[in-house]
């Protein structure tokens, strides 16, 4: 039998952390697993663990990450035609994952009961946090948007998005602080009637003056990359706009998604300067909801826009951002395999995507 190349032993030792702390968690609970206990059942050592994660919350986050991403996905028979229809399947998909009542503590399916307050408990978390929701607020109103354009040139629906998600997130908390308090049929049903609501959301970019200059530069993006969103492929050699956004700036992705032409491609990648803690947790907050959004939505209103996690920082290195870190923003304009526009600074992606 060939020996494995360190890259692939690195890879079979964290699926084997992975696996032992999911056991952990749901044996224990998160409060109680201990970190020698998760490498005594993966059967490494106590180095082999950390050299994955840097601690049991970064590990927590990555397993939570993992079953977000793997949840069955599946294709209704009927396409949601309206906005009402597909907000009802989308609360259907999100409450059938949500534990039963007469589940007990430790259940594979509470495994989730101490996200919450991990995140609370920092500030480290709690402000990517914030920015995630928007991204997935900005991602449910653009796919809302277009089974439904607003009838004003300005108007949008993220903020009924955020409402939409409020219930469902509310619903999920509640669920563990108060079983059998949430009945799944009043969620869904709420989250229908939401549809109608009117909030007269519009949409105004902040008066951000980014540093912008034209350029031609090569474009290679490393190859690999996945759309969190569509969970497929993404194809970054494309033409269109790709905005390097750190975890404080996720809500600079509408400007860019709003002002890039109808035709062009809008790639976000999310970058972080603690990746290893962090991007786990993005891909967990963004799995949540874009896996509901895949089964609720038709595939024509998928958002135009696509989330790359880039834990290596290979792709922000491409984009020329050596250093990413959480108030990073870049934009860059790509035509024809070439960089011909690069912003840097708040605002950036903005700029990138309205220049003509």
């Amino acid at each position: 039998m060939a020996r494995l190349t360190r890259a692939e032993t690195q890879e079979r030792n964290r699926g084997k952390v992975l696996a032992a702390a999911r056991a952990e968690f749901a044996e224990r609970g998160f409060r109680e697993a201990k970190i020698d206990d998760i490498a005594d059942r993966a059967e490494l050592t106590r180095g082999a663990v950390y050299s994955n994660f840097p601690g049991k919350r970064a590990l927590y986050f990555a397993v939570l990450a993992d079953l977000a991403e793997r949840a069955p996905v599946t294709t209704p028979e009927e396409p949601a035609l309206t906005v009402r229809e597909a907000l009802g399947e989308l609360a259907r998909v999100w409450v059938t994952r949500l534990p039963l009542a007469t589940e007990g503590e430790h259940e594979p399916s509470r495994l989730s009961m101490h996200l919450i307050p991990e995140i609370l408990a920092d500030e480290v978390t709690r402000r990517p946090y914030a920015q995630l929701m928007q991204l997935n607020a900005v991602l449910l109103g653009l796919a809302m948007e277009r089974l439904r354009p607003p009838r004003e040139p300005d108007g949008r629906l993220v903020r009924l998005a955020e409402s939409v998600l409020t219930v469902l997130q509310g619903a999920t908390q509640l669920t563990a602080a108060a079983p059998g308090f949430v009945d799944p049929f009043n969620v869904i049903r709420v989250c229908e009637q939401l549809a109608d609501l009117d909030l007269g959301d519009r949409w105004a970019p902040a008066p951000l003056l980014p540093r912008v200059r034209e350029t031609d530069e090569p474009w290679k993006p490393p190859p690999g990359a996945l759309d969190a969103v569509a969970g497929a492929p993404a194809r970054l050699e494309r033409d269109g706009v790709v905005a390097v956004l750190g975890l404080n700036r996720l809500s600079a992705v509408e400007d860019v998604a709003r002002a890039a032409p109808a035709e062009a491609e809008v790639t976000a990648v999310v970058v972080t300067g603690a990746p290893k803690e962090l991007l786990p947790l993005a891909r967990l907050v963004l799995a949540e909801v874009s896996t509901c959004l895949r089964q609720a939505f038709p595939r024509p209103a998928w958002p135009r826009l696509r989330v790359v996690h880039d834990e290596s920082g290979a792709l922000a290195a491409a984009a020329g951002v050596a250093e990413p870190g959480d108030a990073t923003e870049v934009a860059l304009r790509v035509e024809s395999g070439r960089i011909v526009v690069r912003a840097d600074g708040y605002g950036a992606g903005h700029a990138a995507a309205e220049r003509r």
